[in-house]
């Protein structure tokens, strides 16, 4: 059983709506690949909640229901600086101490680290934001440019909408990625960004005719895993040198060649070990390693975990045959099976 089902959103007066929506369309009505979660909203005390836009909210659920969760998260208020209620802390850490996760979206993480349970933990919030957490706190390792931060039973996401970020690694992190795709495809989102990407980028969109060659040696890149895809490849087809290629680069996506190439192939690799019954040779082979042993380095560098333990921990009833999963389309059905060959 996956370890959280029972999900909790602190609403404080005040409370952001954007975060609000955000959380509540992520857990209120999960794609068939997920579970049912028990969402609620709750605040300091049930019945009418002000928002940062002046529109109320009905909030039928108070702190009793917040300590209980499985996932209890921190919503953006427009007061942050000045602390919760102190029911509330303990209601934090109530949950905390009881085995919980607990999150925080953008300023959310001002009600984690008044109640403790930042520190000595690295942490981030919105950008704007970030120096006040930390003079406010020292004993908090502020990532001012993350997108999230995850240590554990504590994790903290940056501001607007990397809520969505957040939430899409949680889901990644406990049901696997193809739920986290699925839940992204429903909200036309990118199904993943990595939490150490900057939270601001200078070109997030094309500009000119160098971003638009960037667009297109990006997506050449995505339909050819299975290639080495080296720098200097990548600066030549965008007809860059690369130190320009990878200035533009950092400027459009916040993070490095090497980074994005990366986590590009290890999200297709786990999408392939969730979805399909392939050897993990042959999947390593299709994202573009050159063994089952690197993708398995890899992946216990970057996952924690081995490719077949991923593999059994995130098994899903939908499979594909090798000719389909080299063209990037699913087909078929029946339970993926561990790798016949037993490589990890």
């Amino acid at each position: 059983m996956p370890p959280f089902l029972n999900v909790a959103a602190y609403a404080p007066p005040r409370v952001g709506m954007l975060a609000v929506g955000l959380v509540s369309e992520v857990f209120s009505a999960p794609p068939a690949s997920l579970p049912r979660f028990d969402f609620a909203l709750c605040s300091d005390r049930p019945g009418r909640v002000p928002t940062d836009l002046g529109v109320p909210l009905t909030v039928e659920h108070g702190l009793d229901r917040l300590a209980a969760a499985d996932l209890v998260l921190a919503l953006p208020w427009a007061d942050f600086r000045v602390p919760p209620p102190a029911p509330v802390l303990d209601a934090l850490r109530t949950a905390h101490a009881r085995g919980a996760l607990v999150g925080s979206h953008c300023v959310g993480a001002f009600a984690l680290a008044a109640a403790g349970l930042l520190d000595g933990l690295r942490a981030t919030t919105h950008w704007r934001f970030a120096d006040l957490l930390a003079n406010r706190h020292p004993s908090v390792t502020v990532e001012r440019d993350a997108l999230y931060v995850d240590e554990g039973r504590i994790i903290t996401g940056a501001g607007a909408a990397a809520g969505f970020d957040l939430c899409l690694h949680l889901l990644r992190r406990e049901y696997g990625a193809a739920a986290a795709n699925a839940v992204a495809r429903d909200l036309v989102l990118p199904p993943h960004r990595d939490g150490g990407q900057a939270q601001y980028v200078t070109a997030p969109v094309p500009e000119d005719c160098e971003d638009e060659r960037l667009s297109g040696v990006l997506a050449w890149a995505r339909a050819h895993l299975h290639e080495p895809l080296p720098v200097a490849e990548l600066a030549r087809r965008a007809l860059m040198s690369r130190r320009s290629f990878a200035r533009r680069f950092a400027a459009a996506t916040g993070t490095t060649p090497h980074a994005w190439v990366l986590g590009l192939r290890l999200g297709r690799a786990e999408e392939l070990l969730e979805t399909t019954d392939l050897p993990v040779e042959e999947i390593a082979r299709l994202v573009g390693y050159g063994s089952a042993a690197v993708l398995r380095e890899q992946f216990v560098r970057r996952r924690g975990v081995p490719p077949r333990t991923y593999r059994r921990t995130f098994t899903r009833t939908e499979t594909a045959g090798a000719g389909d999963v080299a063209q990037g389309v699913s087909s078929g059905s029946g339970r993926a099976r561990q790798d016949p060959e037993g490589t990890p």
